[in-house]
C-alpha cells in the first residue's frame, strides 16, 4: 500500500524566495495563475508547482472561475510562523534597545564635542 504524499509545512513552503514573492503578490489581491506567472522568469508549470506547495501548507487556495484558476492568500495560516517567531522577538527587542542606547550615547557625545569646538573657536 502506498503512502500519501507528504504535505509541506509552513516553514518548508516559505523557504523558497519565489514562493515568498508569490505570497507578497497574493497579499494584495486574488490573482489568476497567468498574472502570477507574468511576475517571474519561469514557466507556468513551475509557478503551478510553487502554488501547489503553498496550497499543501494551506497558505493559499485556488478556485476555478470560468476557464482560469484564481489564487488567494490564507493569512490565518501564518499563525504557526508568527507563534514560532514571537519567541525570538525578545532578542530583537533587546538588540534594538541596545542599538538605540548606543546611538543616543554617541549623539550626546558628538554634541559635547561640537559644543567644545564652538566655544574654542570663539575664544581664538
Amino acid at each position: 500500500m502506498s503512502q500519501p504524499a507528504q504535505k509541506h509545512d509552513v516553514f518548508q513552503a516559505i523557504a523558497d524566495p519565489t514562493r515568498r514573492e508569490v505570497l507578497k503578490l497574493l497579499a494584495e489581491k486574488e490573482l489568476p495563475i497567468s498574472e502570477i506567472t507574468s511576475h517571474f522568469p519561469m514557466s507556468r508549470t513551475a509557478i503551478a508547482k510553487h502554488l501547489n506547495i503553498l496550497s499543501e501548507a494551506d497558505l493559499v487556495s485556488g478556485r476555478k472561475v470560468g476557464r482560469e484558476k484564481r489564487y488567494r492568500l490564507h493569512p490565518e495560516s501564518f499563525s504557526e510562523l508568527k507563534d514560532w517567531l514571537s519567541y525570538f522577538e525578545q532578542y530583537w527587542s533587546n538588540k534594538l534597545s541596545m542599538l538605540k542606547h548606543l546611538v543616543e550615547e554617541e549623539d550626546s557625545e558628538l554634541k559635547v564635542v561640537k559644543k567644545k569646538d564652538y566655544h574654542h573657536d570663539r575664544t581664538d
